[in-house]
């Protein structure tokens, strides 16, 4: 996925947790394991947005050292 697509699913991700969390405390959601796994989602596409931004970093200071 490119970054934008990225970002576009990280913000799904955090809406589909702020409802199951609005779900869990109104009583109304029968598989807690759904905010866990919405977590760690969330979670791995920091990870590779981050991994992304330290290459881009890395690159363009290469072409500067020379």
């Amino acid at each position: 996925m490119k970054n934008d697509e990225l970002q576009n699913e990280l913000d799904n991700q955090e809406r589909a947790l702020m409802n199951l969390k609005f779900r869990s405390a109104t009583m109304q959601l029968s598989d807690f394991s759904e905010i866990r796994k919405t977590r760690k989602a969330i979670a791995r596409i920091h990870t590779v947005l981050r991994e992304r931004e330290i290459v881009a970093e890395l690159d363009s200071s290469e072409g500067q050292v020379e």
